[in-house]
This record gives C-alpha cells, sequence and structure tokens, in this order.
C-alpha cells in the first residue's frame, strides 16, 4: 500500500485528504507517519458505513469485470510482475481512454483539462523522509540504540534522549537519526544480526514468464510503443479516435 501511494505522490502531487477504510495498513503508524510529513489529512472511513466506500468498490468490480475476466480466460499469468505490468497497460490504454458514462469525458480528459489545478508534487528528499519507517528509541549511556536485535552507535550528545530512527524495511544497515525533528546523522552498524525488518517477507525466485495472453499483452505492447517502461501520463492525454464507452457507472480513476 505504502509503495503505491508512494508512486501516486511522486506522480500526482500531494492530496489535501486521504480517505481509507480502517484495515491494519490505513491505521498503522508508518502511514500517519508518511501523511504527516507530507501534510496530507488522514481520513477514516466511518465503520459500519459501507457507503462511504462505494467508489473504490464500483472501481473494483470494473476491474474484475473487465480486467481480470480476461486473466482467467487466458489461463492465468505465472508471476505478480507480469499481472502487474498486464494491469497497467489495462488502466492506460484501456480504462483511462474509454469514455465515462456518467462524466461523457474519458478519465485522462479530465484529469488533464485545461485550468485544471494539480497538487504540489514533494521534493526528492521529503518523500524519501516521508516513506522511510520510523521507529523511535531511547539512546543508552554508551551512546547506542537498538532495533530488531541489531545495535547502533550515535552521537554521544543524544544518550538519554528519545530519537526517530528512519529507515528502509529493506535494509536495517543504513539508519537516519533524528531528535526532534533535526537531523543527528546516520546511526553506525556495531552489531547487525538482521538486515530486513521482520515484516519484510522473503520474496520467492520469479517463475518464466507466460505466453498466449493475446488481449491483454496487445495493450502492453501498446502501451509500451506509447509511453516506454516509464509511465508519461501526459502521453495518455491525447484524443482517441474512437473512445469506448464505459457500460457500468462507477467512478472515473485516475
Amino acid at each position: 500500500m505504502q509503495a503505491a501511494l508512494h508512486d501516486a505522490v511522486k506522480t500526482h502531487g500531494c492530496p489535501r485528504n486521504l480517505y481509507c477504510d480502517n484495515g491494519s495498513a490505513y491505521s498503522s503508524n508508518q502511514l500517519a507517519w508518511s501523511v504527516a510529513v507530507l501534510d496530507i489529512r488522514l481520513v477514516h472511513s466511518r465503520p459500519g458505513r459501507p457507503q462511504g466506500r462505494g467508489k473504490i468498490e464500483r472501481w473494483n468490480r470494473t476491474v474484475r469485470d473487465q480486467f481480470l475476466v480476461e486473466i482467467q480466460a487466458a489461463g492465468g499469468v505465472d508471476s505478480l510482475d507480469e499481472l502487474n505490468r498486464l494491469f497497467t497497460a489495462w488502466c492506460h490504454q484501456q480504462y483511462h481512454r474509454a469514455v465515462h458514462s456518467e462524466t461523457g469525458a474519458t478519465p485522462a480528459a479530465r484529469y488533464h483539462a485545461e485550468g485544471r489545478t494539480h497538487p504540489p508534487r514533494p521534493d526528492t528528499a521529503l518523500l524519501r523522509r516521508a516513506f522511510l519507517w520510523r521507529e523511535q528509541r531511547r539512546v543508552t549511556a554508551t551512546a547506542t540504540v537498538s532495533l530488531h536485535g541489531n545495535r547502533y552507535q550515535v552521537d554521544a550528545a543524544l544518550v538519554g534522549r528519545v530519537v526517530d530512527l528512519l529507515f528502509t524495511p529493506f535494509d536495517l544497515t543504513i539508519i537516519d537519526v533524528e531528535y526532534q525533528g533535526k537531523t543527528m546523522g546516520r546511526a553506525v552498524p556495531h552489531t547487525i544480526g538482521r538486515h530486513t525488518h521482520p515484516a519484510v517477507k522473503p520474496s520467492a525466485t520469479a517463475p518464466a514468464e507466460a505466453t498466449g495472453i493475446d488481449y491483454l499483452h496487445l495493450l502492453e505492447q501498446a502501451h509500451q510503443a506509447d509511453v516506454g517502461q516509464a509511465i508519461n501520463y501526459l502521453a495518455l492525454a491525447g484524443d482517441d479516435p474512437e473512445p469506448t464507452q464505459h457500460n457500468q457507472d462507477d467512478q472515473e480513476n485516475t
């Protein structure tokens, strides 16, 4: 979830509000930290009031009806990477270019409409800080801190103080130290027994890619021809010769 939010903010800028449900990913301290750094207000839907989540549920149904049905008809895919590539191609080549039955325009056209104000994008340093994980520790009398079985040396001036440890969960050898919002350098590894956060699960070896998925692979080829490996949203704003009509009254996804 945080990886998706990172890419969304990097591409589209910081919204004023982030509206989500009460699942564990959305109630975590890490998400609260990320949105606080980016000055985004975190709003949770009221339990027992599904009406507030109607838009995303309608979008999920469209994904099932228009995308997953093609995956199932083709016999599935062999890797998560392949599924993500095909989904990106479908989203930008098909969904964003199809006229929405409620708005009368394509999502891409509405997003790039003249006069539309886009939220500001954070600079690289702020974006990195926002999506580092954060845990607090009290510095010992020997100017060390512990994190998940590892021990680090920090500035001796911090002895007895509670500091913020900022890190990527995929590499616990690199720890940034902050005290009351001020950078206090990097913690020096002293004893390292764990290199990744306990929440990080080992990645399985990616299997060989499948072949023979006609419709979705054609969309992927068209997507790569348009925008290459990186998503260039401006390239998706052009008029489609004959856009298709969404049959469902789902909310636009941009």
